[in-house]
């Protein structure tokens, strides 16, 4: 039975209002936890809101509606029919989001709560698009926003962020020294991370309600998604088992998840291989080495009846390529998600007639450096 929505821990089952500001739960032993929200029962076609050209049309479907939504105009993106060696696929432009890629969604959802709660500056800690939609929604919504990166990003990375007035902190060390370094921060901040905070994920679910929309309110067969830390995962976990809940659906569609093999904790736990250590990718978006909700991503391939496939780089450069003569023009991290379409369909786990949708999820004109390097071009 649904109750009132709540932050809860998907662990011990303890949940928290969601009026006060928070970005983590208390576990026994006084760590923090990272928490998700009660299951929220979903909404039909009539509550969209069709005179709202955003993810905001979906309002209804949020646990809380705030006076002024902080929007750029964020979600309905394209779904566009194509191919892809050949076998029809449906690709759905998340690069065309205000800054370039589906992290706009959550920034969007995230903010627009944390300023109707008061709260004034946010921390963040990411060197890529996670920051710069943090960075562009703060501005669109007058937050002071603080980005903190590992000093060896590429200065081009955080240009955007820094261009939309955040405050860039350089941090000596790995990806994961620089999340530690914020958790160390978060008392002095609010840190509203795109890895930690529930609401974002609500923001990304509504990539699930809006897929649901373009194919005529009804759920795809398969949707294949890049996946490091897992929100693209959870937030089609979360908006289908929603519309399956208020009975808009007949089933789930199957999920897979597509990681670079060199990166792929995600994907080796699902398929039962051992870890491997961390090594450099071109899909550097989803180079998370220690994703903290594996548990619940697991859950939702294995709720879904979808699965995991692992790249190696140059079957994630070939799609990269492959979709730019095609005019799809993505980062090499999302790429890989049509690579394992292919992979998929030649396994025989996806058949060529089932209605598959592809997540690209940000623009090639971030990596420009590594296009270069593909094509062996100096710049």
């Amino acid at each position: 039975m649904l109750t009132d929505p709540a932050y809860i821990d998907p662990h011990s089952g303890r949940t928290w209002p969601l009026s006060v500001p928070r970005w983590h739960g208390d576990g026994a032993d006084g760590a923090r936890v990272p928490l998700m929200l009660t299951p929220l029962p979903g909404i039909g076609r009539e509550a969209i809101v069709v005179s709202e050209r955003s993810l905001w049309r979906y309002r209804s479907a949020l646990p809380f509606l705030p006076d002024a939504p902080i929007t750029l105009g964020e979600g309905c993106t394209p779904l566009i029919g194509g191919r892809y060696q050949g076998v029809p696929v449906h690709f759905k432009c998340e690069w065309m989001n205000p800054s370039g890629s589906f992290k706009d969604r959550g920034a969007s959802v995230m903010l627009s709560l944390l300023r109707s709660q008061g709260i004034d500056a946010v921390l963040e800690d990411s060197s890529g698009n996670g920051g710069a939609a943090v960075a562009t929604y703060a501005a669109a919504g007058g937050l002071r926003a603080r980005i903190m990166v590992p000093a060896s990003t590429s200065p081009a990375k955080t240009v955007q962020a820094r261009a939309a007035g955040a405050e860039i902190t350089l941090v000596p060390g790995t990806r994961q020294d620089c999340a530690d370094a914020a958790l160390g921060e978060a008392d002095n901040i609010f840190y509203a991370s795109h890895n930690w905070h529930p609401f974002f994920l609500q923001g990304t679910k509504t990539l699930a309600y809006e897929l649901w929309e373009d194919l005529g309110f009804r759920a795809p067969d398969n949707v294949i998604v890049p996946c490091g830390a897992g929100s693209n995962v959870l937030g089609c976990g979360i908006g289908f088992a929603e519309l399956l809940r208020a009975g808009q659906i007949e089933k789930l569609p199957r999920i897979f998840a597509a990681q670079p093999t060199n990166c792929a904790p995600i994907a080796r736990a699902f398929l039962n291989e051992p870890d491997e250590p961390a090594r450099p990718t071109i899909a550097e978006g989803t180079a998370i080495a220690q994703p903290m909700r594996l548990r619940e991503v697991l859950g939702v391939l294995r709720e879904s009846a979808g699965g995991a496939v692992m790249l190696s780089e140059a079957e994630i450069a070939e799609a990269a390529l492959a979709l730019a003569r095609n005019g799809i023009y993505v980062e090499p991290t999302c790429a890989q998600a049509a690579s394992a379409f292919g992979k998929l369909i030649r396994a025989g786990r996806i058949d060529p007639g089932e209605t598959t949708v592809v997540v690209l999820t940000g623009t090639g004109l971030k990596d420009t450096r590594r296009y270069a390097e593909l094509l062996g071009i100096a710049i």
